[in-house]
């Protein structure tokens, strides 16, 4: 192995221990309770050197963010390749949702992170650019599922309330629990909201 190639393995190893640190700690404290410092820290290493493989924090969630849109594509392609009938893969993306927010919350945490201002300003663009890519196909991918769904015509736009309905909802349960309230929406809740949603796209009435 050459210099040139052990040095680029090397740095890419260091950066994913980075990231490794990192969704640990978002999913312990939340992006907003998570510093560099305590990234740094968690890899055993001082922030300045922390800076030379990510130039900013927010470049640290993007980059998570992108490691979370690999897990949401093969997820949502096993569904896709799956011979069932649309509504039961309908009801597959919906289990899917919920079972990423328990063993990954940290991926629910960080798809919230571009609703944030300003949040992509200090990323490099090569890293914006990639992430637009691989979320663009995500939508593509939920879009082609939920439209071979009987009484949809707009694809993209169900899509679109499908997914902005399961994270809005992981939001409000999330606010809830850090007031200290009782912790709901449920899984019961979750299946009500998956019945009106599919109501909604089929056109029929509660």
């Amino acid at each position: 192995m050459g210099t040139t190639e052990r040095r680029a393995r090397e740095r890419e190893a260091r950066r994913r221990a980075i990231l490794d640190a990192a969704r640990e700690l978002v999913r312990e404290n939340g992006f907003g309770g998570t510093t560099t410092r305590q990234i740094a820290e968690r890899c055993e290493l001082s922030e300045a050197t922390l800076f030379f493989y990510f130039s900013s924090k927010d470049e640290i969630l993007i980059s998570l963010l992108g490691e979370a849109c690999d897990f949401w594509a093969n997820g949502l392609d096993s569904i896709i390749d799956n011979q069932a009938p649309p509504e039961e893969k309908l009801t597959a993306v919906w289990h899917f949702f919920g079972k990423v927010q328990r063993e990954h919350p940290e991926y629910v945490h960080v798809s919230t992170y571009l609703a944030h201002p300003q949040s992509t300003v200090s990323v490099d663009e090569a890293v914006t650019a990639d992430l637009m890519s691989r979320t663009g196909d995500n939508f593509r991918r939920l879009a082609d599922l939920v439209g071979t769904l009987d009484g949809v015509t707009q694809p993209r736009v169900t899509a679109d309330v499908l997914w902005s309905s399961f994270l809005g909802l992981m939001v409000l349960r999330q606010g809830r629990a850090n007031l200290g309230a009782p912790l709901h929406p449920d899984d019961s809740d979750l299946g009500e909201a998956l019945r009106l949603l599919s109501q909604g796209m089929s056109g029929t009435t509660p």
